[in-house]
């Protein structure tokens, strides 16, 4: 039995003062709002600061100088341990667009890295970000692999592993109507991305099971004009479309603080899903880095804490942590505390169909559980009841 108790309790009803959570087995087995009578349990004194549930990233492609697709195990391992660090528990590896070889060898070194993972946050499933994209919505994908969806590869490299959870793709696409329902009926959920569709378009992808958009605002559409007439885009039909969820980096860079504000206003904590989009120089200094394999990805500068691409004429990725997203809403967007965990902890569970274990600190649910200070700064990260980081002064 573990005990954590002289902190603020952070918990979907709002936050318990000075309140305790008892953890048996890796499963939170009470909430209390006083300090409960224990015997023999080990006692985690949270020194007065807050106790969140864990922070859950459903779209992060790297950090620690390492990005998935270098399709190492160290590689995932040591992603894990160092968004740990910054209070994620739990989190979705993402690839990029590439070849299919690719996607699926990424997909094989997760299955083996999984049961390797007992010191970093925990892999929830792989988030495929591509290759069926627009190309002038592209970003920092390579243009050579972007193609329109294929049924014989999307079909094969579904088979080829368990481990998928997400599949972000443009629904203007030829064939991206059918792709979805076929994601639809593995239980796999369909994410719009990169994509350059006007609201019917989006409207019709929704319908057949495209209801999150992935890194809203960035690389998609926004108002355009055709002559004379004005269609609405994908930022738009975001808003329009009351049950379409929308995730967000919020590191304060690729979105200024009036534009959070603004999707805070329109869709509300529990559709906002906070994420980091962290390619490998999370955690790491200023300068040039690679986004995507090591060998074979697309050079980037890191500077002014984003990535850019060479030119500096657009972003290649974020390097930002979920502490820093939290952080980012509170003192930007003018937000509260809570909303902000929700964001970054009970929303993304149940986007990702994971909320009946993840995602609130209460009885019966996995002991993720966070513990920072006023300044979201982390001190412990425990995983099912494992202390996986303590800062010096935690």
């Amino acid at each position: 039995m573990i005990k954590i108790s002289n902190g603020h309790v952070i918990t979907p009803d709002g936050v318990i003062r000075n309140g305790s959570v008892l953890v048996r087995d890796g499963i939170i087995v009470g909430v209390s709002d006083r300090d409960l009578e224990t015997p023999g349990a080990m006692i985690l004194d949270a020194g007065g600061n807050f106790i969140s549930p864990g922070f859950i990233d459903i779209h992060v492609h790297g950090g620690g100088g390492y990005d998935f697709m270098d399709n190492t195990i160290e590689a995932f391992l040591e992603i894990a341990k160092l968004h740990a660090r910054y209070g994620t528990t739990a989190l979705f590896p993402t690839t990029l667009t590439g070849s299919a070889e690719d996607i699926i060898s990424t997909l094989r070194t997760y299955d083996k890295a999984c049961p390797l993972n007992e010191s970093g946050s925990q892999f929830m499933g792989v988030h495929l970000e591509g290759p069926y994209f627009a190309m002038n919505q592209r970003g920092a994908q390579d243009p050579k692999w972007i193609r329109d969806p294929d049924p014989e590869e999307y079909e094969y490299i579904i088979s080829q592993s368990g481990s998928i959870k997400r599949w972000s793709a443009a629904p203007e696409l030829k064939g991206a109507i059918p792709f979805a329902r076929y994601l639809k009926s593995k239980g796999i959920l369909a994410s719009l991305a990169h994509t350059d569709a006007i609201y019917e378009e989006v409207l019709e992808g929704f319908e057949n099971g495209y209801t999150l958009a992935t890194h809203l605002y960035s690389a998609m559409s926004g108002v355009t004009r055709r002559n004379a007439y004005r269609f609405a885009g994908v930022v738009e039909s975001a808003f329009i479309i009351d049950d379409m969820d929308v995730e967000i980096i919020a590191d304060g860079i690729h979105l200024p603080a009036p534009l959070l504000k603004l999707i805070f206003k329109i869709k509300g904590p529990g559709k906002i899903a906070l994420i980091t989009d962290a390619m490998r120089g999370a955690g790491m200094p200023p300068g040039e880095s690679v986004i995507g394999n090591l060998q074979t990805g697309i050079k980037v500068i890191i500077e002014d804490g984003v990535s850019k691409m060479p030119d500096r004429k657009s972003f290649a990725g974020s390097v930002a942590t979920a502490d820093r997203l939290v952080r980012t809403m509170i003192q930007m967007a003018d937000i509260s505390l809570t909303d902000a965990i929700q964001m970054m902890t009970m929303t993304p569970a149940v986007i990702m169909n994971i909320a009946d274990r993840k995602g609130s600190l209460t009885s019966g649910k996995d002991a993720d559980i966070v513990i920072f200070d006023e300044f979201i700064n982390v001190h412990t990260t425990m995983v099912k009841g494992k202390i996986i980081y303590q800062s010096a002064v935690g």
